[in-house]
């Protein structure tokens, strides 16, 4: 073993490339999507040492091209889980005695892969396979994941330094952070291709072995990941990925005694069903599970009459329909001040009629797909009951079309009543609904803001009166685990805004920070005495 206290690279945000018409980075961008999209692969699942393949095939295809195929990916079943399990628990003891500075090398020399060799193939995949445009695919899967690789790496590198402040004479105290005892099973979403790469890399990070299972309509840009984690030198059985059915998964996973945590991100209502099964399966585990998990949100941004309207116009159309709407962060509910919103409308009816809507691989477009069939009927359904609703009006968009693909015009929705349902239900799409409310009821709205959504994950405040920025401060406290000043709601920014949020939102466990890798390991403290003693009598008791 090493001998030495390491200090790890400093680590800095990943530059955002800009793919401007004429830069380099375009041109390698292009070439990616176009050889992505001149072949079907066939994706496996990796369990061990093994790439597994199985006889039932599932099409994996852009969501605004849904009848292109861009390949198939091998369904899982039961049994797959619990060789993945096997797979983990096998690799466990190698890997967690594995010195702390040859895991970080394995994490930060992925991160340089992705910045370098795979940042277009990676960032090609999620446009293809998620429909972001190239602004979007480049702030995820090229700068966020490897912004959680390098700066996770310097968060555990602090957890390990930090050691008790004291000892007494003749004593040596220290703290160990030890991995989990068991497995950890890492559950993520389709939104965002670094959060799909963050969940299991962290965990495993720490020492941790991992059984992971992407959203299915993300599983086009985890296999990307896989390869890359692999080249990075990962050894094979630390993640172990897997497609299967939730219920599948689930009824392995969470029944298994060496079960040791969950790391989630995905519905509300999912992630209670998980809690409530944990809970009624507790009696069969050898340690209490670390449950982790974001969920949802009913985001908001709050004008105050004193607003700058380009501000506010320019948080509202970014922070509602970027990637189509379909981030945890995203703005779905805005309350504007009378006075200002004839004026907004205006701006917000130009700049939405401005966007063009269509496939990835034309960068002018800067609306893309919804996800799946699913998703945009869910979506159009609220979209529908708003159009004949008495007590909502959709003011802008509203239009939609799924013959090509999932496509969803901007919409915004005007509603009379604080309590219309688009003002509490998350919908997962392009939609924003907007309450206007009278100026002077400012403070009564702020009321109304917290009491309206279960969630509390991110929210905005637009105002030029400073009075009005500390009370919104003070009083929506609760109602946004990430709170903004005069921006959009969205684009948390790893090493510089730590993101989650509580109540309906998840647990707060601030993704991209310390306070997240502390989940993943089991302190143990260790005291050593030079000079014990040897005899039990303490001076008190001598005869005076």
């Amino acid at each position: 073993m090493l001998k030495g206290f390491f200090n790890v690279p400093a680590p800095v945000n990943e530059p955002v490339y800009s793919y401007a018409p004429g830069s380099k980075e375009r041109a390698l961008l292009k070439e990616a999507i176009a050889e992505a999209r001149s072949q079907e692969i066939d994706v496996p699942m990796y369990i061990g040492s093994e790439e597994v393949r199985t006889d039932k095939k599932v099409k994996l295809t852009p969501p605004h091209d849904h009848q292109h195929t861009l390949g198939y990916y091998s369904q899982g079943t039961k049994q797959h889980v619990t060789d993945a399990i096997d797979a983990a628990l096998a690799a466990k003891n190698d890997w967690e005695n594995l010195p702390w500075e040859q895991r970080a090398a394995i994490f930060l020399k992925a991160a340089e892969l992705i910045s370098t060799k795979y940042r277009y193939k990676l960032n090609a995949a999620t446009m293809l396979g998620q429909s972001k445009n190239p602004y979007q695919a480049e702030i995820d899967s090229a700068c966020e994941i490897i912004d959680f690789l390098r700066f996770n790496v310097k968060y555990m590198s602090e957890i390990y330094q930090q050691q008790p402040p004291a000892n007494s004479k003749g004593v040596w105290n220290r703290v160990e952070q030890r991995p989990l005892e068991g497995f950890v099973f890492a559950l993520t979403p389709f939104n965002f291709t670094a959060i799909a790469g963050n969940l299991p890399t962290c965990v495993a990070m720490m020492g941790n072995v991992v059984v992971w299972k992407p959203s299915n309509t993300q599983i086009y840009s985890a296999n990307v990941l896989m390869q890359i984690f692999k080249e990075a030198g990962l050894p094979d059985g630390v993640i172990n990925l897997v497609y299967v059915s939730g219920p599948d998964a689930g009824d392995v996973i969470f029944k298994h005694p060496d079960f040791a945590g969950i790391h989630f991100t995905g519905s509300t209502g999912v992630f209670q069903d998980i809690w409530k099964t944990i809970g009624e399966n507790i009696h069969r585990y050898k340690t209490y599970p670390r449950i982790v998990g974001e969920t949802g949100g009913k985001d908001f941004i709050v004008a105050h009459s004193s607003a700058n309207i380009k501000v506010l116009n320019t948080a509202l159309v970014r922070g509602a329909f970027e990637f189509q709407g379909q981030k945890c962060s995203a703005a779905s509910r805005a309350y504007i001040p009378q006075s200002l919103w004839g004026e907004l409308k205006g701006l917000m009816e130009k700049d939405i009629k401005s966007f063009k809507i269509g496939g990835t691989e034309d960068f002018s477009n800067f609306i893309n797909a919804v996800i799946d069939e699913k998703a945009f009927d869910k979506i159009t359904k609220y979209i529908d009951r708003a159009k004949e609703s008495a007590d909502a009006e959709v003011v802008i968009g509203g239009e939609y079309d799924k013959s090509k693909g999932y496509f969803i015009h901007p919409t915004v929705i005007l509603t009379k009543t604080p309590d219309y349902e688009t003002l509490s239900e998350e919908l997962f799409g392009p939609v924003l609904t907007i309450y206007v409310y009278e100026d002077a009821k400012f403070e009564e709205t702020l009321k109304l803001v917290d009491s309206t959504s279960i969630y509390a994950l991110t929210g905005s405040i637009i105002s030029q009166d400073r009075y009005a920025i500390d009370l919104a401060t003070r009083e929506l406290r609760n109602a946004a685990g990430n709170f903004y000043i005069n921006d959009k709601c969205t684009g948390a920014v790893v090493g510089q805004q730590p993101f989650g949020g509580a109540r309906g939102s998840g647990t707060n466990d601030k993704a991209g920070s310390m306070i997240n890798l502390l989940r993943w390991v089991s302190p143990r403290t260790i005291k050593e005495t030079f000079t014990p003693d040897t005899d039990y009598r303490y001076p008190f008791l001598s005869e005076e």
